[in-house]
């Protein structure tokens, strides 16, 4: 089980497993929140604790984005609707979690900007990404 929390402990989430990698996406708000994502479902093989803000973006956002109501961290993102199985998608920003247990998972770069596809690996790992 993987853990993490915001800076000031308010917001605490859980993911079951160590994921196999973290998504960094270049859309005009991830780029901005400099988040690494790990999915999974709401409630499933994610959950959370602690009181948070969403936030959903204007142009038609289908995620609620959740700060720490108290220091600010993006903790993590749930989607706005339910998927077939009755499910809520969600990810959980790996930088809340220890630095130790994730450093050698691989990066998947997503070009949430233009093409909205999956980029080609270039070897990068989250220990590379920390800086």
């Amino acid at each position: 089980m993987l853990e993490g929390t915001c800076h000031c402990g308010e917001v605490r989430w859980t993911l079951e497993t160590l994921p196999e990698s973290a998504t960094a996406c270049n859309c005009t708000i991830c780029r901005r929140y400099g988040a690494l994502w790990a999915y999974g479902y709401l409630g499933h093989d994610i959950q959370t604790t602690g009181q948070t803000n969403p936030y959903l973006r204007r142009d038609s956002g289908d995620i609620y984005f959740h700060f720490c109501a108290i220091c600010g961290c993006v903790t993590h993102y749930v989607a706005r609707t339910e998927g077939e199985e009755g499910r809520y998608r969600a990810a959980v920003n790996l930088r809340m979690s220890d630095p130790s247990p994730i450093s050698d998972i691989p990066v998947r770069h997503f070009d949430g900007h233009d093409s909205f596809k999956e980029r080609p690996r270039d070897g990068r790992l989250v220990k590379d990404m920390w800086f």
